[in-house]
């Protein structure tokens, strides 16, 4: 990627945390709400499996609400610890009592860890985002945290992230490591980019005579 491509994607990153600062508090409750009740109504959605996901802070879409749901349902979900050095272990939500004040202001775990290749072992990632394309090409805030820990997902796991209304747009600029998502959730639902896709099938049943 040229130095103009990524001048332009820092641009890019401004304007869409100005935009997220002019939203209303109703704006992040309403996509928190419909996140939740979205993803849970999904029949690929695990009733009590591993869940990946993230504490949101400030202006993000909210993922409390999701996350309380899961954890309540029987769900084991993991939420990121930010090593140094820019890999994301993975710790266990067990209630918000669970959760510690660490660094950029964000709430962490402090429950058993799983390592940075916990993505490998989860049924879903729901992963935070400035902007997603509707090929999946995600804008995140230029660390690289969440491309790294998405390379160890496996084929079956699906990345889904939750989006501000206008969030979802025609096409932005992708570099080799970046990860495309799978799908999206906005205030208006789910946006599911290849339904083809092998995330969305039952993994092989280990042993399974072929047909």
């Amino acid at each position: 990627m040229s130095d103009l491509d990524r001048a332009g994607k820092r641009q890019l990153r401004r304007q869409f945390l100005e935009e997220r600062r002019a939203l209303e508090e109703a704006a992040h409750v309403r996509t928190g709400e419909v996140l939740r009740d979205t993803l849970r109504a999904q029949p690929w959605m695990p009733a009590a499996g591993t869940v990946a996901c993230y504490w949101s802070i400030g202006e993000e879409p909210d993922t409390h609400r999701l996350v309380t749901a899961l954890w309540e349902h029987g769900a084991t979900v993991l939420l990121p610890v930010f090593l140094p050095g820019g890999e994301l272990d993975w710790a266990a939500y067990e209630g918000p009592e669970s959760l510690a004040e660490a660094r950029y202001g964000l709430l962490e775990p402090t429950g058993r860890r799983y390592g940075v290749e916990a993505p490998a072992r989860v049924d879903l990632v729901v992963c935070p985002a400035l902007a997603v394309d509707r090929s999946g090409v995600r804008l995140g805030r230029g660390a690289g945290c969440y491309d790294r820990s998405l390379s160890h997902k496996g084929p079956h796991t699906p990345v889904v992230v939750p989006l501000h209304e206008g969030e979802l747009v025609a096409d932005l600029p992708a570099e080799e490591h970046d990860v495309p998502v799978d799908a999206v959730v906005t205030p208006a639902g789910l946006r599911v980019f290849d339904p083809g896709s092998p995330v969305w099938q039952a993994p092989p049943v280990p042993g399974a005579a072929r047909s």
